[in-house]
């Protein structure tokens, strides 16, 4: 698995997303718009995606340092961002930089976490573990090609907190390919682990692509965040609202 991330190179693809998240009342808000993404392994994201006929409505990304998320459809106007050096856990958020990069093989694998490994039918799995022996994470890789098909990420109490499910794999070099449908699910309320927000995103004719040092500066620093009605600070996975 690490050789594979390492054989990962810089892409972009276009596509197609389906968002279904929770407002702060708890309603289920969902949106469709097409997605262009760019990735240049192993830390940098970017993806946008056109929302009545404003073309960066939704925004996710992530460089080596920090990683955002803003939406700004009428129904909510928020920005969250934070640093990677202070998160432990995965950040509640509807859209996931972390979760995307690892579903599309770029991220680092840490070579100091702790993983244990057990084989359950045409799956491997990996199990990632934090200091205290919990869970932080599963990945099943098929035991015919090793590409990992499944990744769930559980919380301080060991409780899932999203599954992603990746299918369809295309090669983009050699040793490298990455899939072209991913979903992921995540209960919003795990007492009542009823309500879900889920994203689908599918990607066509993903290829590799070539990235200057502008290019990389332009499209992978974050953003300020000006016009949003909210703006969020994740630390350790939560959301903290700045005060305006």
């Amino acid at each position: 698995m690490r050789l594979h991330n390492r054989s990962a190179i810089p892409l972009k693809a276009n596509g197609q997303c389906r968002l279904v998240y929770h407002d702060e009342k708890g309603k289920p808000q969902k949106e469709n718009f097409p997605i262009k993404l760019w990735v240049s392994p192993p830390h940098d994201v970017y993806m946008q995606g056109d929302v009545a006929f404003d073309p960066k409505a939704i925004i996710l990304g992530a460089n080596k340092t920090e990683f955002w998320l803003t939406i700004r459809p009428d129904r909510i106007s928020t920005y969250w961002w934070g640093k990677w050096a202070e998160q432990s856990r995965l950040a509640n958020l509807p859209l996931s930089p972390r979760i995307l990069l690892e579903a599309l093989g770029v991220a680092d694998i840490p070579p100091a976490a702790n993983y244990s490994l057990q084989n359950r039918g045409p799956y491997d799995i990996l199990t990632q573990t934090d200091d205290h022996t919990s869970p932080v994470k599963k990945i099943y890789a098929h035991t015919c090609d090793y590409l990992v098909r499944e990744i769930e990420y559980f919380d301080e109490d060991g409780r899932i907190v999203a599954v992603a499910e990746l299918e369809n794999y295309h090669k983009i070099a050699e040793g490298f390919s990455v899939p072209t449908l991913i979903t992921v699910t995540s209960p919003t309320d795990q007492q009542k682990n009823a309500a879900l927000n889920s994203v689908k995103i599918e990607l066509r004719s993903p290829k590799p692509t070539e990235l200057g040092d502008r290019q990389r500066q332009l499209i992978f620093s974050r953003p300020k965040a000006h016009g949003f009605e909210h703006e969020f600070v994740i630390i350790d996975g939560k959301p903290v609202e700045l005060q305006r």
